[in-house]
C-alpha cells in the first residue's frame, strides 16, 4: 500500500528507480519463500528477512524523494524514518522469546500503520485519484483470482479422489457464484470518483486505504475456506461441519460488509440501498449450517447482485439513446 502511494507521488521510472523496484520485488519474492516455515515451524527469519530487504527499498525511495522535493522533504523524511525503524523493531522480535512473539507482531503491525498517519500530518504529498483507484482494482482482482485458483486445485483434487459428489457439485458451483457476485459487488461503483471528491480529506482516505486490507485478506481467506471444506467433504476432518463451513461463509460476510462500508456505502444516500448489505451478511453467516454452504452463500451474494444492479440498469430505450450519441 506504502508503495502504492509513494509511486503515485513520484514515479521518474529512471535506472535508479527501476533497480529499486527490483529489490523491493526481490524482498516480496523471499518473504513469500519463508511462509511455509513461517506458519509450520515457527521460524520468522527468512519472511523478516524479505519483509526487511523490501521496506527498506522502499525507505530509500523516500530518502530519494526528500533530496529532490524540498516542500514535501519533512513529510519524505519522517517516512523513510518511520519506516526503518519498524524494520529495526522486526529484526529485534527475532530475539523475543517465541510467548511473546505474537504481542510484538501485533505492536508491529500497528506501528507500520501508524507510519503514513504520522508521516502525512506534515504535509500531504501528491497522489492521483485515478492512479490509486486502479492500483487498488488492480490488486482485487489479483486476490480474486488467485483465491479462485486456490479453490480450484483443492476442489479438483477432491474430485480425482472421490469422483465428483453432490456436495463438490455445490462447493465448485458456489464457489463460482461467489468469485462472480464478489467482484461484481467490488466493481458496482468507481472508486476515483470518491477519492477526487469526498475522500480527499485524511480521516475519509485512510480508512479507505486501510480498509482494503480486509478485503484482501477476506478475499484470499476465501480460497482458503473453499479449500478447507473440500478436503471436509472428501477427507472427513476432525471438523464439525458448522465449523468447516464457516471457514467458506465468515471470509465472505467479511469481504461483503468491508466492501460495502468503505466502498459502497459513501455512494449511497437511502435506507434501501444501504440495508441489503448487512442483511446478505446476516444471511451470509447463517449459512454455515446449511448443507451447502458455498452455494447458499454464492445464491446469496448473486442475489444482492441483482437487487443493487437493476434499478440502477437504465431503461433500453436510454440506453440505446446513450450508444446512439456515443457513437456519434
Amino acid at each position: 500500500m506504502n508503495f502504492t502511494w509513494f509511486a503515485s507521488a513520484y514515479d521518474p521510472d529512471d535506472v535508479t528507480y527501476r533497480l529499486t523496484v527490483l529489490v523491493q520485488i526481490t524482498g516480496s519474492l523471499i518473504l513469500a519463500a519463508g511462509v511455509g516455515r513461517a506458519f509450520e515451524d515457527g521460524d520468522l527469519h527468512i519472511i523478516t528477512l524479505g519483509y526487511v530487504v523490501l521496506r527498506s527499498a522502499l525507505a530509500a525511495l523516500w530518502l530519494r524523494a526528500a533530496l529532490s522535493d524540498a516542500a514535501r522533504r519533512r513529510t519524505a523524511l519522517r517516512f523513510a524514518a518511520g519506516v526503518t525503524i519498524c524494520q529495526l523493531g522486526w529484526l529485534g522480535l527475532l530475539l523475543v522469546p517465541a510467548p511473546a512473539r505474537l504481542p510484538g507482531i501485533v505492536v508491529m503491525i500497528v506501528a507500520e500503520l501508524s507510519v503514513p498517519v504520522w508521516a502525512e500530518s506534515a504535509g500531504r504529498t501528491p497522489w492521483h485519484p485515478h492512479h490509486i483507484a486502479e492500483r487498488y482494482e488492480l490488486f482485487t482482482l489479483i486476490v480474486l483470482g488467485e483465491s479462485v485458483a486456490a479453490a480450484t486445485v483443492a476442489v479438483r483434487g477432491a474430485f480425482e479422489r472421490h469422483h465428483g459428489t453432490g456436495s463438490l457439485y455445490a462447493l465448485a458451483a458456489g464457489g463460482l457464484l461467489m468469485a462472480y457476485a464478489m467482484w461484481w459487488l467490488y466493481f458496482a461503483r468507481p472508486a476515483h470518483t470518491l477519492l477526487a471528491t469526498t475522500h480527499q480529506a485524511r480521516r475519509r482516505r485512510f480508512p479507505w486505504a486501510y480498509g482494503h486490507y480486509l478485503i484482501f485478506a477476506s478475499a484470499t481467506a476465501e480460497g482458503a475456506g473453499l479449500a478447507a471444506y473440500a478436503d471436509h467433504v472428501t477427507r472427513h476432518t476432525g471438523s464439525s461441519p458448522a465449523a468447516a463451513g464457516a471457514a467458506v461463509t465468515v471470509p465472505a460476510a467479511i469481504f461483503l460488509i468491508t466492501v460495502w462500508l468503505v466502498h459502497l456505502r459513501p455512494h449511497q444516500r437511502s435506507l434501501a440501498e444501504r440495508v441489503p448489505f448487512p442483511l446478505a451478511a446476516v444471511g451470509v453467516l447463517a449459512a454455515a449450517w446449511s448443507p451447502a454452504p458455498a452455494l447458499v452463500t454464492g445464491v446469496l451474494l448473486a442475489g444482492l447482485v441483482v437487487v443493487v444492479t437493476v434499478p440502477r440498469h437504465p431503461p433500453a430505450a436510454r440506453e440505446r439513446k446513450q450508444y446512439a450519441q456515443a457513437a456519434e
